[in-house]
């Protein structure tokens, strides 16, 4: 019995190809992979290696010698960048390289603090891809707020044929619990955090990878926890997370204890919010990565985002309006006296439904006219009460904003008897404006401002203001011009009869009927237009009235600035300069064009910190900033308001918050152009079509090409394939594959049928072959790690070096080589055996990949090279 050398290549029908480690008779050790197994010497088969192939003398046929080393490219590009994933979508350099930075190693623990609209769900898909086809991943959930669940699902599947289960209540009641036939699921975290539903989930078997969006909602607090911190916890104290990926845009919500709890979720063994702050923020860049708006490009560097204007529209209130509103603020002023003269809950209910007073007249006499008629006719039924869901700290802005469409039944449910006649009074006011001067500037700014037929984006705070807004559209520009958005998706219109008529509308239908150009105006509140993409059609937005939370704003401006817009957009902010609240944004937004000022200067990266200070301060915060404000200076003092904010705001973006920002985006892992857009990999599916041709030839098929894209018939060995059909028509290597279109005609690493061609090209036992249209010499080689139990999820990559003095400079990356070998085809003189001169050619491209492979940047600890084939050019006759 002949001991097998070590590097022996051999093949397994279990394993795959893999080399010798060390022969011990009857078994042997062969590392594949990563893995070492030892296994029977009967179950191996030696195949033969490049060396043989020399010693013989003797040329492989020339198609499945350039297939094969497509193959091996196609295999070693998609492994660590994901580029041939069957998505719809255009990938972008960020994209890729958080798809590498996040599964490079696994377990995969990581934050993804991106900025909104740069691809989030794209990013997570390119993560998932790679992972799911290597069988990394067999069970996987996702976590999502209860509204962003259906459209997490649709998009996966739309994008990347991810095919996820949705859980739901009513199908987790049952004996039979939902997770003991789920493995790939996409829940609410608003339901599972629910006890009962907590439960079942903690008793399901463990998750390979586990992915949270809008992750903020899980940060603790330093004397008691929320549910949904809690519900990831636990899960992870029962080792029930072997990977976990959290996607937020703020994750500091202005608690140092809340951000480390949110990091020691990722890695406990980095993390601790009991412990200094500073001593920990080094460690981020281990697991937190942030990409902004102002850094990310396309491929050849150029930025892809434009900057955002904003334009402020004036308008001036009737004499009408003007009484109605300073009756409204007397009231108001005489509420808050009176609620200052309770204590405890009674107090705070009384501020809280003034504060929604306040909010409801700011936004239209329409919205505070409801509220008020509602409140008077219940008022000789209300009850002194209060509830403490509305009292309840809300964890996120989107209930906020559902809280906020409330409002109005709140106000009409709880406050408190004595004050009927004047509310008489201001109903009878607000009846006798029959037009609002704001809504009245807004068409004239359609008018005079925009281009004809420019879609355009509508936000309102309430649904009052909101049907008020779609009636006067349609009245200007026609029945059935606008559509709408809102929590609950119904909403009561005045027609131009006068008659109130109820319509119903899902948000996804209103929003594709906006996207297909059926409607030329969308108006939304934000309780509705969460997680609706808009940017496709529509770069215009107006503000119709101001949110007191500035984050509100900047989540508006994200449904149109964010990947896949391809113009400036333009934002207009309808307000009175008048009134109080107009006066408070004017010197909000001055503070923080200062503390933008003051980051900047201290930075070396472009960075909007706007949202990340706004974040930290959190909602309540300016709730209570707008509602004392327009109180708390006399009107015959306004020149002291700026004074008042000053002292009031005094601890906004302070020292503490500026230094935790800068001290935070200073650590993080981010993607720069500049030193990482060399190692993208310039290529696209388009290029595997040259490898997908060569081996239908090689299988006997003929593809054609028609109108529709490519058709080919089932290879006959691949046909006892369960995953494969007869027959394929109308395949395209092209991403932009209509929305209504089939994805399995899209053609990319996961399709049935690529891979079946993949693993038939890479599982060939050539060597070395002649081919046409190549310049000079080429060698492939694997660089592998001979550390295992790294965790890495990269075991090898390929990439090929070329004759000295060549236009490329050795070793080419594997996508530059694909990218030669696409443009050769099969030589024809294979019968003429190997050259000396040829011999000598390859065994110096031997050499010169053992010189090189110490100046080729690895994510391995000890690399090492393998070759694996060699092409030649074909001889001239």
């Amino acid at each position: 019995m002949t001991a097998l050398a070590p590097d022996c290549p051999v093949r397994h029908q279990r394993h795959g190809d893999g080399r010798v480690v060390h022969d011990l008779g009857d078994t042997i050790i062969v590392r594949f992979g990563a893995a070492l197994e030892q296994v029977e010497r009967g179950e191996v088969e030696v195949v033969r290696s490049l060396a043989d192939a020399l010693t013989e003398g003797k040329l492989d046929d020339p198609l499945p010698v350039l297939a094969r080393a497509q193959a091996l490219l196609i295999h070693s590009i998609n492994d660590q960048w994901g580029v041939f994933s069957r998505s719809r979508v255009q990938l972008l350099p960020h994209q890729l390289w958080v798809c590498r930075q996040v599964t490079q190693h696994w377990p995969a623990r990581w934050l993804v603090a991106d900025d909104v609209g740069l691809g989030k769900t794209i990013e997570a898909g390119l993560i998932l891809t790679p992972l799911l086809a290597g069988g990394r991943i067999q069970r996987l959930l996702i976590l999502a707020p209860a509204r962003l669940v259906p459209q997490w699902r649709a998009r996966l599947k739309s994008m990347f044929d991810i095919r996820l289960s949705e859980h739901t209540r009513e199908q987790d009641r049952g004996k039979i619990s939902f997770w003991d036939t789920a493995s790939q699921v996409v829940a609410s975290f608003h339901t599972l955090r629910q006890p009962a539903a907590r439960d079942r989930l903690l008793a399901a078997e463990p998750w390979d990878m586990v992915m949270v969006d809008e992750a903020h909602h899980f940060q603790s607090q330093e004397r008691r926890s929320t549910q949904t911190y809690d519900l990831l916890r636990e899960l992870q104290d029962r080792d029930r997370i072997e990977s976990l990926v959290l996607f937020t845009g703020t994750p500091h919500r202005g608690k140092d204890f809340g951000f480390l709890a949110l990091m020691r979720l990722i890695r406990p063994d980095l993390f601790d919010p009991r412990q200094p702050v500073g001593d920990q923020l080094p460690k981020l860049r281990e697991a937190m990565i942030r990409n902004n708006k102002a850094l990310v490009t396309d491929l050849g560097g150029k930025p892809l985002f434009q900057p955002v204007s904003t334009e402020t529209v004036d308008y001036d209130y009737t004499p009408a309006e003007a009484a109605f509103y300073q009756t409204m603020s007397a009231f108001i002023l005489d509420g808050r006296a009176y609620a200052l003269s309770l204590t405890g809950r009674e107090q705070s209910a009384r501020m809280l439904l003034l504060i929604a007073l306040q909010k409801l007249a700011a936004s239209s006499i329409a919205a505070i006219r409801s509220a008020l008629e509602r409140r008077r006719a219940m008022l000789t039924e209300a009850v002194q009460r209060a509830t403490a869901d509305f009292l309840e700290e809300v964890e996120t802005l989107d209930e906020a904003a559902e809280q906020d469409e409330a409002l109005p039944d709140q106000v009409a449910l709880f406050l408190m008897q004595g004050e009927i006649e004047r509310l008489d009074d201001l109903i009878a006011l607000a009846r006798g404006i029959t037009s609002e001067a704001k809504i009245a500037r807004l068409i004239a700014l359609i008018d005079e401002q925009l281009p004809p037929d420019e879609p355009l984006l509508l936000f309102t705070e309430y649904k009052a203001t909101q049907a008020l807004v779609i009636a006067a559209l349609e009245a200007r520009f026609g029945k059935g011009c606008a559509g709408f958005i809102n929590g609950d998706e119904r909403l009561a219109v005045q027609e131009a009869n006068g008659a109130i008529r109820v319509r119903s509308f899902s948000r996804d239908a209103a929003a594709d009927d906006f996207n297909a150009g059926r409607t030329r105006f969308l108006v939304s509140t934000e309780a509705g237009g969460e997680g609706i993409d808009l940017q496709d059609r529509c770069a215009t937005l107006v503000h119709v009235d101001l949110p007191w939370n500035p984050m509100r704003l900047h989540q508006r401006v994200g449904r149109l600035n964010r990947y896949g817009q391809k113009r400036a957009v333009r934002v207009f902010l309808l307000r009175n300069p008048a009134t109080v609240e107009a006066r408070i944004w004017a010197l909000l937004e001055a503070k923080l064009a200062r503390i933008q000022a003051a980051l900047s200067a201290s930075m070396e990266e472009a960075e909007d910190i706007a949202q990340l200070v706004i974040g930290m301060q959190g909602g309540r915060f300016f709730d209570e900033l707008f509602a004392e404000g327009a109180t708390a200076v006399p009107d015959s003092k306004r020149e002291r308001l700026a004074d008042w904010f000053d002292a009031r705001t005094a601890t906004f973006g302070g020292r503490d918050a500026l230094e935790t920002v800068r001290a935070m985006l200073g650590q993080v892992a981010r993607f720069d152009f500049g030193a990482i857009g060399g190692s993208i990999p310039r290529i696209d599916l388009p290029a595997l079509e040259p490898f997908f041709r060569n081996v239908m030839v090689l299988m006997g098929r003929r593809v054609m090409r028609g109108e529709e894209g490519l058709s080919v018939a089932t290879p006959e060995d691949w046909k006892r394939s369960l995953d494969l059909q007869p027959r394929y028509d109308g395949l395209v290597f092209d991403r932009n594959l209509p929305g209504n279109e089939r994805l399995n005609r899209l053609l990319g690493v996961g399709h049935a049928l690529l891979d079946h061609a993949l693993a038939e090209a890479a599982g060939r036992p050539v060597r070395i072959g002649r081919v046409r249209n190549l310049a000079q010499s080429m060698l492939l080689a694997a660089v592998e790690d001979e550390v295992t139990g790294t965790g890495g999820t990269v075991h090898r990559i390929v990439l090929a070096v070329e004759e000295p003095g060549t236009d490329g400079r050795p070793p080419l990356a594997d996508w530059q080589a694909l990218h030669r070998l696409n443009a050769c085809l099969a030589g024809e003189d294979q019968a003429a055996p190997l050259t000396h001169a040829e011999c000598a050619e390859t065994q110096a491209l031997l050499d010169l990949l053992r010189e090189t492979l110490p100046s080729v940047t690895t994510p391995f600890r000890r690399p090492r090279a393998v070759p694996l084939l060699c092409l030649l050019p074909e001889r001239t006759r």
